[in-house]
């Protein structure tokens, strides 16, 4: 019954998360930098992308075909404040030994897009190591490494930009079937194990 009860607040989590998202979607962006938390909200940010510092998120899957998140830190205009920004998906070339091409913009961008909290996470063995291509992406190790002083938020940018990236984004509520799913086979398995409890006290009872 615990489990069930787990995965069904998962799935309820998720629903509240998709239309949290929507109702961001449609709202008018709120410019970076701001006063107040604008986690899941839209925001936007203009200054220039630190192209050097571009890192290549590993192992990101579209349409079942491999690939890299792309996350290059944006310095905003008139600070020196920076945002990471999750700017889109590329294809793996066919030989790993080789990495893709990124098309950078070297002018000022307006960027438009959802600010999370942090970057998905993946499990991986072991620390992380620096380098252009990793599996995952902390905020503050990044900075550290870096000495970019980074907005505590990521965007994952919306709006389009001359780069040849892929912004179709999986939506937050992926997976609200399967924890339905699951849900209902653990109740299912406690009204068993309900059942055959009283059953086996009939069984057990005193005889007369």
């Amino acid at each position: 019954m615990l489990a069930g009860n787990w995965q069904a607040r998962r799935a309820e989590a998720k629903r509240a998360l998709a239309a949290e998202f929507e109702q961001a979607l449609r709202a008018a962006p709120i410019e970076l930098p701001a006063a107040s938390s604008v986690i899941h909200k839209r925001v936007a940010a203009r200054g220039r992308f630190v192209a050097e510092r571009t890192v290549l998120l590993d192992n990101k899957l579209r349409r079942g075909r491999a690939g890299y998140e792309v996350v290059t830190p944006l310095r905003l205009t008139g600070s020196d404040w920076h945002v990471l920004v999750n700017r889109g998906w590329v294809a793996a070339p066919a030989s790993r030994d080789r990495l893709p091409e990124i098309r950078t913009p070297a002018a000022e961008q307006r960027i438009e897009g959802i600010a999370l909290e942090r970057l998905p996470h993946a499990l991986q063995a072991g620390a992380a190591a620096p380098g252009k291509v990793r599996q995952n992406l902390e905020i503050g190790a990044f900075a550290a490494e870096t000495d970019l002083r980074l907005q505590p938020l990521v965007i994952e940018q919306h709006s389009e930009t001359d780069d040849g990236l892929a912004r179709d984004w999986p939506r937050p509520d992926v997976g609200i079937e399967r924890h339905e799913s699951y849900a209902l086979q653990w109740y299912t398995f406690a009204a068993l194990a309900i059942v055959l409890a009283i059953v086996l006290s009939f069984h057990r009872g005193p005889k007369r």
